[in-house]
């Protein structure tokens, strides 16, 4: 063995003048340097779903657009939520108007039931019927269909094609989740004000001049713009969460059940979430119009 051999690394190197070599960190000092890295590790799923969605923002204006595949997935969504919303709205407006029509009949305020149940009805009640029919119904079907296709690997095909899976198949089922919302969150809203209107004029006596006249009186337009703005809102969030935990699936087949659940109900979470926001937001613009 030769002398170069057995000279150990670094033995002939000699530190600078007025220079101390220091040592090389150990495995504790390293983890202690990376540990305030991995407590933003939360921020990372959230980052990516964000940047999802602007993603999804910028590439619906690119062409050329998918109009076929945005056809068959909004008669797709239509298809799968109009029944189920028409069956929730009737008795959803059947107990907000019977539970404040009890209310109201405590503080001899009768005459206000219409109003109440009503814009109860169109500013809460619908978006979220609306929302969470889409997430459920929708949401679920387009988190297990992206997820199987990236296991597949046809989404790395695509890109290996020069094809970009966003605005090939993102795109067109967040535009459809949207416009169902939109036009559902109509449908939703008269029929849930019909069910209130029958049950409280049959089943707690009011009369009907006097459930209108106070609608009439207390509602204002922009109660409607709200009501659509959230449902709009709303489907953008159901579309893009189920997007992302679709493209992003853990586990095989397995992980395509488990990211269609998690899409749920973060979709859930954020719905009420937002929701809250959008009220508060509406409440301090918009001022009540007075009787």
């Amino acid at each position: 063995m030769s002398a170069t051999e057995q000279t150990p690394p670094g033995a002939g190197e000699r530190p600078e003048p007025g220079r101390a070599r220091q040592p090389e960190p150990g495995p504790a000092r390293q983890k202690a340097v990376r540990a305030p890295l991995r407590g933003l590790g939360f921020l990372r799923e959230p980052g990516r779903l964000f940047a999802l969605a602007i993603t999804v923002v910028r590439a619906v204006f690119r062409r050329p657009f998918q109009f076929r595949e945005f056809v068959e997935q909004f008669w797709f969504i239509a298809s799968v939520t109009i029944l189920p919303a028409a069956l929730v709205s009737i008795p959803f407006g059947a107990v907000i108007a019977l539970q404040v029509g009890s209310l109201t009949s405590q503080i001899s305020a009768q005459s206000f039931t219409g109003a109440a149940s009503v814009l109860v009805n169109i500013q809460q009640a619908s978006p979220l019927i609306v929302a969470l029919l889409i997430s459920g119904a929708a949401g679920s079907a387009i988190c297990a269909d992206l997820g199987s296709r990236t296991i597949r690997e046809e989404l790395d095909a695509m890109e290996v094609m020069g094809v970009s899976p966003i605005q090939r198949l993102v795109v067109p089922r967040v535009l459809a989740t949207v416009g169902v919302a939109v036009l559902l969150n109509g449908m939703v809203s008269v029929v849930g004000t019909l069910g209130g209107y029958f049950f409280n004029v049959v089943l707690q006596d009011g009369t009907p001049g006097a459930y209108l006249a106070s609608f009439s009186a207390l509602a204002q337009l922009p109660d409607l713009y709200i009501s659509e703005i959230k449902a709009m809102i709303f489907g953008f969030i159901a579309g893009i969460v189920a997007a992302y935990r679709g493209l992003n699936p853990r586990g095989g087949p397995k992980g395509v059940g488990d990211a269609v659940n998690q899409s749920v109900v973060i979709t859930f979470l954020l719905l009420f979430f937002v929701n809250m926001i959008l009220t508060g937001i509406y409440l301090q613009l918009v001022p009540p119009k007075g009787g």
